[in-house]
Parts: C-alpha cells; structure tokens; sequence
C-alpha cells in the first residue's frame, strides 16, 4: 500500500517577502516550529480571497492577520476574513494586534535592546514610559489607550494615529541606531541572528545581551514564550511548537 502522505501546516501571512514582518515569522517558524510553512498571500485582500477559496481540508492552515482595532477598513476585513475562517475546521486564526506591537509587548525588549547604564534609557525615557503603560492598558483589556498621559505626553499626533501606526512609531523610537531596530522595511540583524553576528557592530555597541550571547533559537523561545504568540498557538490546539 502507498503511504499515506503526512499532513501539513502553513501559516498565511498578508507580509510581503523581505518585510520585517514577513522575515520574522520566517525565522521564528523556522527555529521552533516543526515544518510550518510560511507563505505570503502580499496584502490583506489577497489574504481574505485565499482564506475564502481554501478547499483543502487535509493540511492545517494559521492565518496571522492584524487586529488594529481602531483602524476602521482592518476591523471590517478582520470580520470578513473570520465569517470565512469559520466555515472550515482547518483553519486558525491568530488574535494579535499586529507585528509592531508583538514586538512592543515582548517582556525582555527593554533588558535586551539597552545595555544597564545605557544613556538610551534616559534619552528615550518618554517611549519607555509610553511602551510600560501601553502595554498594561491593552494586556487589562482596556483599548482606550489613547487617555494615557504617558502616550499622549509622547505621541504629539497621538489623534491622527491607530494601534498599529502607534505601534511601529513606539518600536522604532525605542529600537533605532541598535542592532534591534525595526522598521516597515527591515528588522535589526539582532532579532533575526545569534548573539553577536551583527554586520556592522561597533565596538562599542553593547546592548543587554552583550553577557548572556544568546543563540538565535533561544531568543525565538525567548519571544515566542514572552508574547501573545504562545497563548495564541494555544488555541489553535495545534501542537507545532514548543
């Protein structure tokens, strides 16, 4: 009898290749998933169209989708993309705000991207308060960030923005000129590298990893265990990962 072929997982991005998003996934699935494959579907309409036109029941499919609830077109294509997503079994929608912010939530960012007596940390002390009481707004379930007076203190245009456009802002200011830093574009060789390969370190660019020199697998269990992205696994009741 032929064998019969083993099921497989993929997980579906709205990323374009070689985004910061994008690459992330790709080296998070790579070191502590078990043959997740990542594929980008390049935007949100896509995404939706392929989620809707999915007739494979066989193989397993995680959709990671932003939830900026305050951006009114991602709130409707979000409930367009779960009315679909419900009608199969074999599909599992992941609940997160959207990559900037997973980032922004991890609970070691500030330990790893500053040194101890980094002078950033006095420097960019107006985004490290905005992060700390960000993050404790959205983590109790309260999504009107925007009363915080350590957000509004920090963000000048905090009116004109939503979650995600707060989000990105608040992980670059915090990440920029360090071997960390995030953009739409590009996320820092250290996020995505064992400890210390980053291409143009300086001498003397000591972050707060320069003692423990993690490996790159475990900073994506470090991540992966000190963010949404593990409740959310979770309840896919898929057993993929760690």
């Amino acid at each position: 009898m032929p064998e019969e072929k083993k099921e497989k997982t993929y997980l579906w991005l709205e990323d374009r290749p070689g985004k910061s998003g994008y690459t992330f996934w790709k080296v998070l699935m790579r070191q502590i998933g078990q043959n997740i494959i990542v594929e980008s579907k390049k935007n949100n309409s896509e995404l939706i169209k392929a989620v809707r036109q999915l007739e494979d029941n066989k193989n397993q499919y995680i959709i990671v989708y932003d939830n900026s609830f305050d951006n009114l077109q991602v709130y409707q294509e979000q409930k367009l993309l779960r009315r679909y997503a419900d009608k199969k079994e074999n599909v599992f929608l992941l609940d997160l705000i959207c990559f900037e912010y997973t980032l922004l939530e991890f609970d070691q960012l500030i330990q790893w991207i500053y040194a101890p007596e980094d002078e950033f940390l006095v420097k960019r002390s107006r985004a490290v308060k905005a992060r700390e009481a960000l993050i404790k707004c959205l983590s109790s379930g309260d999504v009107d960030y925007k009363m915080l007076r350590e957000v509004s203190a920090y963000d000048a245009h905090l009116d004109s923005h939503n979650i995600e456009q707060l989000s990105a802002k608040l992980l670059f200011d915090l990440t920029r000129n360090t071997g960390f830093e995030v953009s739409k574009k590009a996320i820092g060789e250290c996020w995505v590298r064992s400890c210390c390969e980053w291409n143009e370190r300086q001498k003397d660019d000591i972050c707060g990893l320069d003692n423990s020199r993690l490996s790159l697998k475990a900073k994506m269990e470090s991540i992966y265990k000190g963010t949404s992205i593990r409740k959310e696994f979770s309840k896919t009741g898929l057993e993929v990962l760690l």
